[in-house]
Protein backbone atom coordinates (compact mmCIF):
# COMPACT_ATOMS: atom_id res chain seq x y z
CA UNK A 1 0.00 0.00 0.00
CA UNK A 2 1.21 3.50 -0.78
CA UNK A 3 1.90 5.80 2.01
CA UNK A 4 -0.65 8.85 1.37
CA UNK A 5 1.04 11.26 2.00
CA UNK A 6 3.58 13.05 -0.64
CA UNK A 7 7.62 13.49 -0.39
CA UNK A 8 7.98 17.02 0.15
CA UNK A 9 11.32 16.84 -1.91
CA UNK A 10 9.33 15.18 -4.44
CA UNK A 11 7.13 19.09 -4.63
CA UNK A 12 10.37 21.09 -4.82
CA UNK A 13 10.47 23.73 -5.20
CA UNK A 14 7.02 23.80 -4.46
CA UNK A 15 5.89 23.55 -0.56
CA UNK A 16 3.41 21.94 1.60
CA UNK A 17 1.17 24.40 2.97
CA UNK A 18 -0.21 23.85 6.69
CA UNK A 19 -3.73 24.29 7.60
CA UNK A 20 -3.54 27.11 10.50
CA UNK A 21 -5.49 26.91 13.29
CA UNK A 22 -7.78 28.96 12.82
CA UNK A 23 -8.35 27.77 9.38
CA UNK A 24 -9.17 24.40 11.19
CA UNK A 25 -11.46 26.04 13.90
CA UNK A 26 -13.94 27.55 10.75
CA UNK A 27 -13.87 24.34 9.14
CA UNK A 28 -15.03 22.84 12.44
CA UNK A 29 -17.29 25.09 12.75
CA UNK A 30 -18.68 24.68 9.43
CA UNK A 31 -18.97 20.65 10.18
CA UNK A 32 -16.55 19.65 7.64
CA UNK A 33 -15.43 16.52 10.23
CA UNK A 34 -18.41 16.23 11.86
CA UNK A 35 -18.13 12.47 12.19
CA UNK A 36 -13.87 12.41 12.05
CA UNK A 37 -11.92 12.38 15.46
CA UNK A 38 -9.13 14.71 14.44
CA UNK A 39 -6.92 17.15 15.71
CA UNK A 40 -4.26 19.47 14.34
CA UNK A 41 -0.87 18.77 15.02
CA UNK A 42 1.88 21.40 13.27
CA UNK A 43 -0.53 22.18 10.42
CA UNK A 44 -1.56 18.78 10.27
CA UNK A 45 -4.72 16.73 10.38
CA UNK A 46 -4.30 13.61 12.33
CA UNK A 47 -6.33 11.05 13.32
CA UNK A 48 -7.06 9.61 17.29
CA UNK A 49 -6.36 6.35 17.92
CA UNK A 50 -9.80 4.53 19.38
CA UNK A 51 -9.37 4.77 23.21
CA UNK A 52 -9.06 1.72 25.03
CA UNK A 53 -11.27 0.79 28.77
CA UNK A 54 -7.73 1.75 30.64
CA UNK A 55 -7.03 4.91 28.41
CA UNK A 56 -11.03 6.14 29.04
CA UNK A 57 -11.01 4.93 32.82
CA UNK A 58 -7.65 6.84 33.44
CA UNK A 59 -9.05 10.13 31.36
CA UNK A 60 -12.00 10.33 33.82
CA UNK A 61 -10.83 9.70 36.78
CA UNK A 62 -7.94 12.27 36.30
CA UNK A 63 -11.03 14.66 34.63
CA UNK A 64 -12.93 13.89 38.46
CA UNK A 65 -10.65 13.71 40.22
CA UNK A 66 -9.05 17.35 39.70
CA UNK A 67 -12.92 18.62 39.04
CA UNK A 68 -13.29 18.19 43.01
CA UNK A 69 -10.42 19.24 43.98
CA UNK A 70 -10.30 22.61 42.37
CA UNK A 71 -12.42 25.56 42.62
CA UNK A 72 -14.87 25.59 40.06
CA UNK A 73 -15.07 29.65 39.95
CA UNK A 74 -11.19 29.81 39.03
CA UNK A 75 -10.23 26.38 37.13
CA UNK A 76 -11.50 25.01 33.97
CA UNK A 77 -11.20 21.42 34.31
CA UNK A 78 -11.37 19.50 30.73
CA UNK A 79 -11.21 16.42 29.27
CA UNK A 80 -10.88 15.71 25.42
CA UNK A 81 -11.80 19.05 24.66
CA UNK A 82 -9.70 21.48 21.84
CA UNK A 83 -6.33 23.13 23.54
CA UNK A 84 -5.32 26.20 21.19
CA UNK A 85 -1.89 25.45 21.99
CA UNK A 86 0.08 27.15 18.93
CA UNK A 87 -1.08 28.95 15.42
CA UNK A 88 -0.30 25.42 13.64
CA UNK A 89 -1.86 23.03 16.23
CA UNK A 90 -4.55 22.09 18.15
CA UNK A 91 -4.37 19.10 20.30
CA UNK A 92 -7.13 17.34 22.31
CA UNK A 93 -5.66 17.04 25.42
CA UNK A 94 -7.10 14.06 27.63
CA UNK A 95 -7.47 16.42 29.99
CA UNK A 96 -6.39 20.07 30.63
CA UNK A 97 -6.67 22.49 33.71
CA UNK A 98 -6.43 26.04 33.41
CA UNK A 99 -7.84 29.52 34.83
CA UNK A 100 -11.79 30.17 33.85
CA UNK A 101 -12.14 32.84 31.72
CA UNK A 102 -15.42 35.05 32.87
CA UNK A 103 -17.23 34.85 29.74
CA UNK A 104 -18.14 33.45 26.11
CA UNK A 105 -17.21 29.95 24.63
CA UNK A 106 -13.64 29.71 24.17
CA UNK A 107 -10.91 26.97 23.86
CA UNK A 108 -8.17 27.88 26.19
CA UNK A 109 -4.71 28.98 25.20
CA UNK A 110 -3.03 28.60 28.09
CA UNK A 111 -2.96 25.85 30.68
CA UNK A 112 -1.94 25.15 34.16
CA UNK A 113 -1.52 21.57 33.32
CA UNK A 114 -1.79 18.91 30.37
CA UNK A 115 -2.62 15.40 30.65
CA UNK A 116 -2.44 12.69 28.16
CA UNK A 117 -2.93 9.32 29.14
CA UNK A 118 -0.42 6.90 26.35
CA UNK A 119 -2.03 3.83 25.67
CA UNK A 120 -0.55 3.33 21.67
CA UNK A 121 0.04 7.06 20.98
CA UNK A 122 3.00 7.24 23.62
CA UNK A 123 5.38 8.26 20.69
CA UNK A 124 3.46 10.95 19.58
CA UNK A 125 2.76 12.25 23.07
CA UNK A 126 6.46 12.08 23.62
CA UNK A 127 7.86 13.58 20.55
CA UNK A 128 5.25 16.01 18.95
CA UNK A 129 2.85 16.87 21.84
CA UNK A 130 5.44 17.91 24.25
CA UNK A 131 7.11 20.01 21.91
CA UNK A 132 3.66 22.02 21.05
CA UNK A 133 3.04 22.09 24.65
CA UNK A 134 6.53 23.25 25.52
CA UNK A 135 6.78 25.60 22.71
CA UNK A 136 3.06 26.96 24.44
CA UNK A 137 4.59 27.52 27.35
CA UNK A 138 2.50 25.17 29.71
CA UNK A 139 4.53 24.86 32.79
CA UNK A 140 3.81 21.11 33.22
CA UNK A 141 2.74 18.34 30.85
CA UNK A 142 2.13 14.55 31.78
CA UNK A 143 2.04 11.61 29.66
CA UNK A 144 0.67 9.01 31.62
CA UNK A 145 2.04 5.40 30.21
CA UNK A 146 -0.74 2.88 30.70
CA UNK A 147 1.96 0.57 30.05
CA UNK A 148 4.86 1.40 32.22
CA UNK A 149 2.54 2.26 35.23
CA UNK A 150 3.61 5.36 35.68
CA UNK A 151 3.79 9.10 34.60
CA UNK A 152 6.45 11.06 32.61
CA UNK A 153 6.23 14.72 34.45
CA UNK A 154 7.03 17.51 32.00
CA UNK A 155 8.36 20.61 33.72
CA UNK A 156 9.80 24.39 33.12
CA UNK A 157 10.16 24.91 29.41
CA UNK A 158 12.34 26.37 27.57
CA UNK A 159 12.77 27.25 23.68
CA UNK A 160 10.13 24.68 22.92
CA UNK A 161 11.23 21.33 24.81
CA UNK A 162 10.93 20.97 28.53
CA UNK A 163 14.28 20.93 30.57
CA UNK A 164 13.16 19.19 33.75
CA UNK A 165 11.78 15.45 32.96
CA UNK A 166 11.05 13.00 35.98
CA UNK A 167 8.98 9.51 35.70
CA UNK A 168 7.05 9.28 38.54
CA UNK A 169 6.36 5.44 39.72
CA UNK A 170 3.11 3.67 40.36
CA UNK A 171 4.27 3.97 44.07
CA UNK A 172 4.77 7.38 44.05
CA UNK A 173 2.96 11.11 44.40
CA UNK A 174 2.10 13.63 41.65
CA UNK A 175 2.19 17.68 43.03
CA UNK A 176 1.18 19.87 40.04
CA UNK A 177 3.64 22.92 40.14
CA UNK A 178 0.99 25.37 39.54
CA UNK A 179 -2.09 23.98 41.83
CA UNK A 180 -0.84 23.92 45.32
CA UNK A 181 -2.38 21.67 47.42
CA UNK A 182 -3.29 19.22 44.82
CA UNK A 183 -1.30 15.77 46.18
CA UNK A 184 -2.09 12.56 43.75
CA UNK A 185 -0.95 8.72 44.41
CA UNK A 186 0.28 7.20 40.98
CA UNK A 187 -2.01 4.39 41.83
CA UNK A 188 -5.20 6.10 42.73
CA UNK A 189 -4.11 7.41 38.65
CA UNK A 190 -4.10 3.64 37.82
CA UNK A 191 -7.31 2.23 40.05
CA UNK A 192 -5.80 2.06 43.72
CA UNK A 193 -7.08 3.81 46.12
Amino acid sequence: MLDPMLDPKLLAPEKVRPLMRREYERLVDLGVFEDERIELLRGQLVTMSPQGAPHSTITARLAQLFSRKLDIDEFDVRAHSPFAATDDSEPEPDVSVSRRRRRGAYHPSKALLLVEVAESSLRIDRKIKSEIYAENGAPEYWIVDVRAKLVHVHTEPVDGEYTKLRQVPRTGVLRPTKLPGIRLPVAMVFGAR
